[in-house]
């Protein structure tokens, strides 16, 4: 992950403070915000501690904010951090995962809504609204959200359709370690439990229309990470599999369990935000 000490950065939705308090001794930024869904008392009970929050609350050496109960959805608690003229260059979203529900009643009562589309959903509130009111549109305007390949997360099709409707461009992807934050865990949604650190990437968005050119070095990882594609054959960008090196090959990808899966999850979103009818019509 590229951290620039020069930039004001936005944490959200860090379960237990481990990502921000690592950040904050690793790669202290000019100004840091960190926030968690989670009120005092909850942070205390589901975690067993309060360490973490204590030694952001503590921190002296660069300025250190510190929100609970921040919610990424409400537009209305984004809006007054910017009434504050609290805008920032990067924002950061660790591991996002709206907690499953728990009972068929519970699923019912949701609008029978399933989890591909909440987390879709949650990701794209929270890059619209880092957008209209998180980012400063003079800094780098950047956007980092790290996630795992592997089910549920490597089916929200995180690179291509997550910023439509947006005003950001998605730029690629660079490895995630572990090992550059000493005491981040990731934890599991509304479990006192740890989420192996498998192999894991940061997506990266920036506002469309950010006049300030991304650094160098966040460039170079950027583009080491693309993958490599024959452009002149054809390729699943849905699915990332290919290229197909014959109609057959293409053929029974489409037709597989996994391409009608992906599809199906995609109309979905499309329908979700209003692009579907549209799409079918082109």
């Amino acid at each position: 992950m590229f951290l620039d000490p020069s930039w004001r950065v936005l944490v959200v939705g860090d379960g237990d403070f481990s990502f921000s308090a690592a950040l904050a001794e690793r790669f202290p930024p000019r100004y840091l915000c960190a926030t968690i869904y989670d009120s005092v008392a909850t942070l205390a009970s589901k975690y067993g501690e309060q360490y973490r929050l204590q030694l952001l609350q503590a921190q002296t050496s660069f300025p250190v904010q510190v929100l609970t109960e921040f919610d990424v959805t409400d537009p209305q608690q984004w809006q007054t951090l910017a009434a504050n003229h609290q805008q920032f260059d990067l924002i950061i979203f660790q591991f996002p995962l709206v907690p499953g529900f728990t009972s068929k009643a519970e699923f019912e009562a949701h609008g029978r809504i399933d989890s591909n589309l909440r987390n879709r959903r949650l990701l794209h509130q929270f890059l619209l609204h880092s957008q209209k009111f998180g980012l400063n549109p003079d800094g780098a305007g950047l956007i980092y959200i790290s996630s795992k390949e592997v089910k549920p997360y490597s089916e929200w099709d995180i690179e291509h359709s997550l910023h439509l409707k947006t005003d950001l461009q998605f730029l690629g992807k660079m490895p995630f370690s572990f090992e550059q934050f000493p005491g981040y865990q990731m934890r599991n949604v509304d479990r006192d439990k740890f989420v192996r650190d498998t192999a894991s990437f940061t997506y990266v968005w920036q506002l469309d229309l950010c006049l300030e050119a991304i650094p160098a070095a966040l460039a170079i990882s950027l583009q080491a990470n693309a993958p490599e594609i024959e452009t002149d054959l054809p390729y699943c960008e849905l699915c990332q599999a290919g290229p197909f090196h014959s109609q057959q090959e293409q053929r029974d990808h489409h037709a597989s369990k996994r391409h009608l899966k992906m599809q199906g999850f995609h109309q979905r979103w499309l329908e979700d935000l209003g692009l579907f009818e549209a799409e079918v019509n082109e």
